[in-house]
């Protein structure tokens, strides 16, 4: 039929852009599929690490049950930054506030009761054992001693 003279060129041309068209809604539908199929397959990002830390301590099994504050040094022999935090938190000690470094190494009890999964892990609680709050890691002096004086647990 296009081969006829009497024929314009376009309409002999109109056949192959229709399979051209569909062709190319095919390939893109396909890209689509393939993309959305990797998208699937590929694994999540690892997730960052999500320290728990306890809402409340029995008193009886630390150090100064009879002081109205406690600061709690959850610790491990191996941890390089487990010192400088322990020097900072030994620093406060006063008639208002019993401290105490606990090493997994020595009582793994306590972690796994609390829950420490990351040291070092500092936990400042009253009298009651309700925790007040909780550094993970490394802590600033400053930072470290307005937490202390914020629950009253300085010397008067």
């Amino acid at each position: 039929m296009c081969d006829e003279p009497h024929h314009r060129a376009r309409a002999c041309e109109e056949p192959h852009l229709v399979t051209r068209l569909i062709v190319l809604v095919v390939l893109a539908a396909a890209a689509v599929a393939v993309a959305l199929l990797l998208q699937r397959r590929r694994p999540d990002p690892p997730a960052a690490p999500s320290y728990r830390a306890p809402a409340q301590l029995d008193r009886l099994e630390f150090d100064r049950p009879d002081l109205p504050f406690l600061a709690v040094v959850f610790a491990s022999t191996a941890c390089t930054t487990c010192p400088e935090v322990w020097a900072a938190v030994s620093a406060l000690a006063s008639s208002r506030l019993a401290v105490q470094r606990v090493d997994v190494q020595d009582r793994a009890d306590l972690h796994k009761r609390y829950r420490i999964d990351g040291v070092p892990t500092t936990v400042l609680a009253d009298a009651e054992g309700v925790v007040v709050t909780t550094f993970f890691g490394p802590v600033a002096d400053d930072v470290l001693t307005e937490a202390v004086a914020a629950m009253g647990a300085g010397d008067e």
